[in-house]
């Protein structure tokens, strides 16, 4: 189980750092969104580290609703450790990033997420791509430390 305070901690230092062209009243909602309607209608499993939680992943059916990791742990498998634990879960994987979160899509693609679509995220008003796990050029699970919530 994890602390809820350590989540939005770790939600809001990721968030920050990957979109600086967030407006404060947008992440203010989503402080407030997560707790009260994004976690109750999502399956969540966290990564720690030493008892610490270092990322987590939210999975709303087949969509990786979010992936969010601490700046501190980025390169250190993290992220490639939760898609792992999620991945055989489901028959496919999809979700969308922030078009200019560039280290983000690098981390997708290099996984072997694919773009499908794109749309503009209303509330931020900026571009969200649409990906899909392609299997066939997906990388080799890794274990991971995940742990269901």
């Amino acid at each position: 189980m994890f602390d809820l305070p350590d989540l939005l901690r770790l939600w809001e230092v990721a968030t920050r750092g990957a979109h600086p062209f967030l407006s404060e009243s947008f992440i203010k909602r989503q402080k407030y969104n997560i707790p009260n309607g994004y976690l109750p209608n999502t399956k969540t499993w966290v990564y720690t580290i030493n008892s610490q939680v270092v990322g987590f992943i939210s999975m709303y059916g087949s969509e990786v609703a979010g992936l969010f990791v601490d700046p501190d742990y980025h390169g250190l498998r993290v992220g490639t450790g939760l898609l792992d634990f999620v991945r055989p879960k489901y028959e496919e994987l999809t979700l969308e990033v922030f078009a200019t979160n560039q280290k983000a899509r690098d981390f997708y693609s290099n996984y072997g997420f694919r773009q499908t679509d794109s749309r503009i995220h209303e509330d931020a008003g900026e571009i969200l791509l649409c990906l899909t796990l392609d299997d066939t050029h997906a990388g080799p699970l890794y274990d991971g430390h995940g742990q269901e919530t």
